[in-house]
C-alpha cells in the first residue's frame, strides 16, 4: 500500500509577528503560509500593515517579535539568504530613467553576479515577456508608467527568486494598464515558477490572487480565496439611497431584524433573494428610498462587514491624496 504523499512545505511561514514604532502597533500579531506557486494577497487600506509586513520579509526593518522564514530561510538570522531568494517592486519607481531597460537589467545583474551568457538569454526573454523587447534601448525617462512597471516587474525576476514581492504594483494606473500588468505578472509567474506575495487596495486587483488576507490595524481579520471571503458575506447586498440614510437604517433594521451598515453609497445590508425582496422593500418605504442597487457579495462587501468600514473611504487623507496626484504625475510622463 502506498504511503500518501505528503503537502510541500509552505515557502512562506510567518508565526506571530509583530511591529511596534514606539507606541504605534503596525504589525499586530499576524500568523500565515504561503505556498510554493501560489499568488497570495494582502489586501488593506494604507496603514494597515501590509508594506511593513513586506519590508519585515524582506530584511529591510527587524521585527518586534515574532518569527518568518522565506524558503526555509530565517529573516532575522539569515538575511542574505533571504535576499538571495527573493525579488521586491517597491511602490514606487526604482529605476534609473537616465538608463536604458537594457542597462537597467545590466545593473541588476551585475549585483546578483549573474554570469553573462546567462544575462544576456534571461534579459532577452523577460524583455520580450512584457512587451518591451523593441524598446530595450530607448531609456527609460521616455517610458509611460505602465512600461516602467513592466521593467521593474521583468528586472525583479531577472535572478530568479522563488518569491516575489509586488507592493501596490499597479498604484497610480488607469485600470486598462493594471489589467495589463496583471497579464504580465500571471505569465512571468506561469513562465518562472515564482510564488507572488502583492498587497494591494484595489479590489479587483485581488481577484487575481488564490489566496487573500485581509489585514486592517495591523492585524489579520480574515484569509481564504476570494470566493471563500465573498461567501461569508451571506446572500445578495442591497444598497439603498434614502435623504436620511442613518434613519431608514434604523427603519430596516428594525422591520427586517437584519444587520444595517451606512456606508458611502448608502444603507447596506444582505438578504437571501434580493431581487425578490425589492417590491416588498420599496411597498414598505415609499416615500423615503431614493434608489436601489442589488449586487453579489464582493470583496468590498467582505471588508465593510468585517471592519465596519468600506476600504475605500480610508484612501481619502490629504497625504494619500498628495501621494496620488504624485504617482499619476509621474505615470503619465512620456
Amino acid at each position: 500500500m502506498n504511503e500518501p504523499t505528503a503537502a510541500p512545505a509552505p515557502i512562506v511561514v510567518v508565526d506571530t509577528l509583530s511591529k511596534r514604532f514606539g507606541e504605534l502597533t503596525a504589525v499586530d500579531g499576524v500568523s500565515f503560509t504561503v505556498a510554493a506557486g501560489e499568488i497570495f494577497g494582502f489586501l488593506g487600506p494604507n496603514g494597515a500593515g501590509k508594506t511593513t509586513t513586506i519590508k519585515i520579509l524582506a530584511t529591510l526593518l527587524r521585527a518586534t517579535s515574532g518569527r518568518a522564514t522565506i524558503a526555509g530561510f530565517d529573516v532575522t538570522r539569515e538575511p542574505r539568504r533571504v535576499r538571495e531568494s527573493i525579488g521586491l517592486v517597491f511602490q514606487d519607481n526604482s529605476l534609473d530613467d537616465r538608463l536604458t531597460a537594457w542597462e537597467n537589467l545590466y545593473i541588476h545583474a551585475l549585483l546578483y553576479d549573474l554570469p553573462r551568457a546567462a544575462f544576456l538569454a534571461r534579459a532577452e526573454n523577460l524583455l520580450r515577456l512584457v512587451d518591451l523587447w523593441d524598446r530595450r534601448d530607448a531609456q527609460v525617462r521616455v517610458y509611460s508608467g505602465g512600461m516602467r512597471r513592466r521593467l521593474e516587474i521583468a528586472r525583479g525576476l531577472l535572478h530568479r527568486p522563488k518569491v516575489f514581492f509586488l507592493d501596490e504594483p499597479t498604484l497610480g494606473l488607469d485600470p486598462q494598464t493594471r489589467n495589463a500588468v496583471w497579464q504580465h505578472v500571471r505569465a512571468l509567474r506561469d513562465a518562472n515558477q515564482v510564488t507572488v506575495f502583492m498587497t494591494t487596495h484595489y479590489m479587483d486587483e485581488a481577484e487575481n490572487c488564490n489566496r487573500i488576507a485581509i489585514i486592517d490595524r495591523g492585524s489579520i481579520v480574515a484569509l481564504g480565496t476570494p470566493e471563500e471571503l465573498k461567501r461569508r458575506v451571506g446572500g445578495d447586498v442591497l444598497v439603498v439611497d434614502a435623504a436620511d440614510r442613518p434613519a431608514l437604517a434604523a427603519a430596516v433594521a428594525a422591520r427586517y431584524g437584519v444587520a444595517v451598515q451606512v456606508a458611502g453609497d448608502g444603507v447596506r445590508f444582505e438578504v437571501d433573494h434580493g431581487p425578490s425582496f425589492v417590491p416588498r422593500l420599496t411597498a414598505d418605504f415609499p416615500e423615503v428610498i431614493l434608489s436601489v442597487a442589488v449586487h453579489r457579495p464582493t470583496l468590498d462587501d467582505v471588508f465593510l462587514k468585517l471592519t465596519g468600514r468600506a476600504i475605500r473611504d480610508q484612501e481619502n487623507s490629504p497625504l494619500d491624496a498628495f501621494r496620488g496626484h504624485v504617482r499619476a504625475f509621474r505615470n503619465r510622463r512620456s
